[in-house]
């Protein structure tokens, strides 16, 4: 009698009891949704990267891993951040052993966003130790962090203050690339044009880059972008021609649209994507990739810090005095249009 009452109580229960099918359906739709959130997280990741390339042509970089609630972001149009900003872009040795920042350029996006100036800063510039005292290039300060063999998000963060005291400049984001990620990062786009004043020889490969313009491959553009030794001002022509194939790698994306096609951007994290990660500092990777696309719709203009051989050193570069400090004011006012047109002969030619 028992067990019929519990038979005919879990026949009730088996009947009110709502069918497998909608729920499964409901799983799988929710497992669905958040690999798609993943995967935007991923492709905004290599946006701003693209982006930040497309500034100088730096990649592979200092980590700051993007926040979950960055993909909802994404998708709603957000206000741009209001006044300059400054993005600093490092090309870093791939000699884990002893890696230093070998092109630094300090990317200005003016609060007009009417076009990017792309700032060398000479590797060899002597700067202030403030823990011990003395100075050291700035190319050293890469090295000086602790683990900055294998970690390049340390090695980053020194660079990136040393360039803050410097300039007197807030850093709001950076990047930085490795000869690999360049060479991976040039063919992926096809092939980048650079234009050039006078013939380069390298002296690791003999190959010999013409006067003009020419499109280097991979392999190629970091050949050129290793030389200084045979160059009329060594480093300081190199950092010239880092800003020569930054332009050319800005013009190549803006003329395949990979910045703004999604398709293509796929493309490209395919490619070179486990090799690029950025630092977005306080800022938002939209709001980010909008101020600089924007200013980046003009021919950039590329200038150096003004210097000169620092001789009671006997070695590197200090800031000129005659020219320096008015370039620096410059640049902390958002002036810099305004020091360019009055110093012509201070700014690299591009074309």
């Amino acid at each position: 009698m028992i067990e019929d009452e519990l038979r005919a109580a879990f026949a009730c229960l088996e009947e009110s009891t709502p069918p497998v099918g909608p729920v499964r359906a409901a799983v799988d739709r929710a497992v669905v949704m958040r690999r798609r959130r993943r995967r935007r997280v991923r492709l905004a990741g290599t946006a701003l990267a693209v982006a930040a390339v497309a500034l100088v042509g730096f990649t592979a970089m200092a980590p700051r891993p993007p926040a979950p609630t960055v993909a909802p972001l994404l998708a709603t149009p957000e206000p741009e951040p209001g006044g300059a900003l400054n993005v600093l872009l490092l090309g870093v040795d791939q000699d884990a052993g002893s890696r230093r920042a070998d092109s630094i350029l300090l990317v200005h996006v003016p609060a007009d966003r009417s076009r990017l100036y792309l700032v060398s800063l000479p590797r060899d510039l002597l700067v202030p130790i403030p823990a011990r005292g003395g100075s050291e290039k700035l190319n050293a300060t890469f090295s000086r962090a602790p683990g900055a063999g294998t970690d390049l998000a340390a090695g980053y963060r020194t660079t990136r203050q040393a360039v803050a005291r410097l300039t007197g400049v807030r850093v709001d984001a950076g990047a930085v690339l490795t000869y690999p990620g360049a060479r991976e990062l040039t063919d992926a786009v096809g092939g980048v044009p650079v234009c050039l004043p006078e013939p380069v020889r390298s002296v690791h490969t003999e190959r010999r880059f013409p006067a003009g313009c020419q499109r280097l491959g991979g392999a190629a553009a970091v050949d050129l972008l290793r030389q200084r030794y045979g160059l009329r001002d060594g480093g300081l022509d190199r950092d010239r021609n880092a800003a020569r194939y930054a332009a050319g790698l800005l013009h190549q994306l803006r003329e395949q649209g990979t910045a703004t096609d999604p398709a293509q951007l796929g493309r490209l994290l395919l490619r070179v994507g486990s090799a690029v990660t950025v630092d977005t500092g306080d800022l938002s990777l939209p709001a980010l990739v909008g101020a600089t696309s924007r200013a980046g719709g003009a021919e950039p203009v590329a200038l150096s810090l003004p210097v000169r051989i620092a001789e009671e050193k006997g070695h590197g570069f200090e800031p000129d005095p005659a020219l320096s400090p008015g370039f620096l004011d410059a640049l902390r006012a958002d002036r810099l249009a305004e020091w360019a047109a009055a110093h012509p002969a201070q700014a690299t030619a591009l074309r």
